[in-house]
């Protein structure tokens, strides 16, 4: 089975724009796991534009589902990961002023930086996903830093889905099965959405989870966020 783990980002961010808290995040991820979501993703970023670092300590008091955690491993990262302790911590190679993700890491460059960083966050007990392109060099070298499981940066598929989807996906294919031969988990991320989602899940059949955010928030603006959320799992079915 693929999860859902629902990224609440968006919802911070409308929060925000007010100074208020409406929406509510927290009862956002508390409905979000009600109408099906098996996890709840947030990306803290240094500046708090968004999910603010205090949103993601009560949040753990609230999910029940997998918490997921992204974020560059920098010195306040590192420490919100061992006090929360979540299921799941993604280290994403984002600079501090990104407004979103825009490529992998680069496993090999970076080998003795993130199998330090990753095994300083397996003691809190957390698994380790690694964000990498359709490589198969890095999803080799996500594994040999220590990494549990890669999760796959799909902009690019999502990007040349409409022009030739079987060119758009053949690299992705061919980094899962790699990444399935050295039993590392997979997860995939970035602009997935209901025209392409269905067709990246029958690509790559032992796909683990997907992290989906900024679509589901938008056709959650005409669909209804508990509607959306079921679109979203009969996709993955």
């Amino acid at each position: 089975m693929t999860r859902l783990s629902v990224n609440i980002n968006k919802i911070a961010t409308l929060r925000n724009a007010r100074g208020a808290n409406n929406p509510n995040v927290i009862q956002i991820a508390i409905d979000c796991e009600r109408f099906g979501a098996q996890g709840i993703t947030v990306h803290p970023r240094p500046d708090e534009r968004h999910i603010r670092f205090s949103d993601v300590i009560e949040l753990k008091k609230v999910v029940t589902t997998e918490f997921n955690i992204e974020g560059y491993p920098d010195e306040r990262y590192l420490k919100l990961i061992k006090e929360v302790k979540p299921a799941q911590a993604t280290l994403v190679p984002d600079k501090p002023d990104a407004i979103t993700s825009n490529a992998g890491w680069d496993t090999l460059a970076h080998a003795s930086f993130l199998k330090k960083i990753i095994d300083e966050i397996k003691k809190s007990g957390a698994r380790v996903s690694v964000f990498v392109d359709p490589k198969i060099q890095m999803v080799e070298g996500a594994k040999k830093v220590g990494a549990d499981r890669i999760e796959l940066y799909t902009e690019p598929y999502a990007a040349h889905f409409r022009q030739n989807k079987e060119k758009a996906i053949q690299s992705y294919k061919e980094a899962a099965h790699v990444a399935n031969q050295l039993e590392l988990g997979i997860n995939a991320g970035h602009d997935l959405d209901l025209k392409n989602l269905k067709y990246l899940k029958q690509n790559i059949p032992y796909l683990d989870e997907v992290s989906i955010g900024h679509a589901l928030i938008c056709d959650a603006l005409y669909l209804g966020l508990e509607n959306t959320i079921q679109l979203y799992l009969r996709e993955l079915a």
